[in-house]
């Protein structure tokens, strides 16, 4: 492979070329929030919900919380809590090195910069259809199957394709990232989020789909738009994108590149292509998570090794620098757990959503579902699980809904609006600190860049559950 494609491929963070700007480590941000968590242990009450099981999960009973003595977090605890939460988050940190792992395979057989240009080829001068294309494909991925981790697998695929036809590196991730948030954010049939809150609300599954609809299309085009508009901005002035690491030069590259698919090549995008297919019937038929999306795509490192015709040495020392190349993103996953850790072990959690579903009680259904939809939006900084998010939340938003005169399902579409915005820009969030460490994009950059959206679709999501609550919002 030519040094040239193998700089574009390459998942090393961003190097900074430009005028120096204001930023902030993200490790050294969530380490402040820890140490933020931990005093909070301290001053607030503590409390509890009792747990159950309902329906094969468990969950919490919203007619049982109960203050406790406090249990306030010291110096050591709040330090062990960082260990803590790389354990709990053990499943995704080895799955994204598994996926560095895997590329680094992947881009030793020569394959990415083979496929990359032979498709900016085939692309030239219709490059403005493939952010549409490939930002449906994620958003009806993430929409009806829940793809979100399994997304990470594209982004240093569509990175080096996006600068090939003259964007960026921050195009190729959101046409991924973005992609698969508008998905989660209006979530038709998504069983993970949507799916499992209407039968914790005790609604039928994937009731008031055509409303979400609705809304998925308007969402979907406005991100299409946010991310084309940049794009294009990038197309007619180089010097406006954010390469991280790359350059114009590069670019240009990938485009004259004398690189052919082969014979290999296609065999090995074949078995790609297999595996993809196998991944979407394994978690549609038998519910499939990461630890076997992960044993997957370590059958395909294998598979691609041997179809690439790569030595044992080779195969392992690729895999290994694949899987080193993301061990900073993987880091901060255990770290962000940690504040989540923290907050549980001195039980304030279960007291905020007990307060504000008090303050509810005492406020008009009119601002109660706006009160409702912030609430969920500034939970999901902690609980960055969409699966995880509706568990705790919706066994207090639903009874408390009828209460308050709101339709469940209108708190079902607060909780869907609130995981789908947070996905994109809290750094707590595991899928999208992986994929800025894949794209070596820092999360300040990210932040500052997608902002605009975020106001955009928060906006949007205050309509809509405001439209919910007039119209009667419920099961159809």
């Amino acid at each position: 492979m030519s040094q040239v494609s193998e700089k574009a491929v390459s998942f090393e963070p961003e190097e900074k070329k430009e005028k120096k700007e204001w930023k902030i480590n993200v490790f050294a941000m969530l380490l402040v929030l820890l140490v933020i968590a931990a005093v909070i242990t301290h001053i607030l009450p503590a409390g509890k919900y009792e747990q159950i099981e309902k329906n094969g999960y468990t969950t919490v009973d919203p007619n049982s919380f109960k203050w406790i003595a406090s249990t306030p977090l010291g110096f050591f605890d709040t330090v062990k809590s960082i260990p803590t939460g790389m354990v709990e988050a053990a499943n995704i940190i080895f799955f994204i090195l598994i996926i560095g792992g895997f590329f680094g395979v992947l881009k030793a057989s020569g394959t990415v910069e083979a496929l990359v240009s032979t498709m900016a080829k085939k692309l030239a001068n219709r490059e403005k259809l493939m952010i549409p294309i490939i930002m449906l494909f994620f958003a009806l991925g993430g929409s009806l199957m829940g793809m979100a981790e399994e997304a990470l697998v594209y982004v240093p695929l569509f990175i080096p394709l996006a600068l090939a036809v003259g964007f960026d590196t921050i195009t190729g991730t959101a046409m991924v990232l973005v992609g698969a948030s508008v998905g989660f954010t209006t979530a038709i049939m998504n069983p993970f989020t949507v799916g499992l809150a209407q039968g914790i609300a005790g609604l039928p599954m994937y009731s008031g789909m055509g409303f979400r609809l609705v809304l998925f299309v308007v969402i979907y085009v406005i991100a299409v738009t946010f991310v084309y508009r940049h794009a294009m901005k990038v197309k007619r002035d180089p010097a406006s994108g954010i390469y991280g690491k790359f350059d114009t030069n590069e670019q240009d590259s990938l485009l004259t590149a004398k690189v052919e698919l082969t014979k290999r090549h296609k065999w090995i995008l074949t078995a790609f292509l297999i595996n993809y297919i196998i991944l979407v019937f394994g978690v549609i038929k038998y519910e499939w998570y990461i630890k076997e999306i992960a044993a997957l795509f370590i059958i395909l490192t294998i598979i691609i090794a041997i179809l690439g015709k790569i030595s044992l040495d080779d195969t392992v020392e690729s895999f290994t620098q694949g899987s080193a190349s993301l061990i900073g993103g993987a880091l901060i996953i255990g770290v962000s757990r940690a504040i989540l850790v923290v907050l549980n072990q001195g039980h304030i959690i279960d007291p905020l959503l007990y307060q504000v579903s008090e303050e509810m009680k005492h406020v008009s259904p009119f601002l109660s579902v706006v009160g409702m939809y912030n609430f969920q939006v500034a939970i999901h900084f902690i609980l960055a699980s969409g699966s995880g998010h509706a568990m705790l939340t919706m066994p207090i938003m639903a009874p408390l809904a009828d209460l308050l005169d709101i339709t469940r399902q209108t708190a079902v579409l607060s909780f869907s609006f609130a995981d789908g915005i947070g996905n994109i820009i809290f750094p707590t969030g595991g899928t999208l600190m992986a994929g800025l460490a894949i794209a070596g994009i820092s999360w300040t950059r990210w932040a500052r860049w997608i902002l605009p959206l975020i106001l955009i679709e928060y906006s949007i999501g205050l309509i809509a559950v405001i439209i919910a609550h007039l119209i009667g919002y419920g099961p159809s």
